[in-house]
């Protein structure tokens, strides 16, 4: 008899996430565990040619072989750069010089 699996899978909106927890047979891959999850249905958004996966945080391929108690998620495209937004952040810091401000003298 084939051993199963206890996996989660979860997708986060902004506002949510949508968490499925199933049971697989034991050798399951990461888009086995998605598909089953119901969530593809649920999220017509969800493009897996364009959303990456991972596993407990980490990026993972579509064929990862899933252990028991492993949490999927599908990640959701990011909405600006993260190191254009630090760029962006640090020049409006050097035009402020961080801290100041006008100091009132007497």
């Amino acid at each position: 008899m084939a051993e199963s699996i206890n996996v989660e899978v979860v997708y986060a909106l902004a506002d949510v996430q949508d968490l499925a927890r199933l049971s697989l047979p034991e050798g399951s891959t990461a888009m086995h565990a998605i598909e089953a999850s119901g969530l593809l249905a649920k999220h017509p958004e969800i493009d897996m040619k364009k959303n990456k996966i991972g596993v407990f945080a980490k990026l993972a391929k579509a064929d990862t072989l899933l252990r028991d108690r492993d949490r999927v998620e599908i990640y959701r495209p990011l909405i600006a750069d993260p190191k254009e937004v630090r760029k962006q952040r640090a020049a409006e810091g050097k035009a402020m010089k961080k801290g100041g401000g006008d100091a009132e003298t007497e």
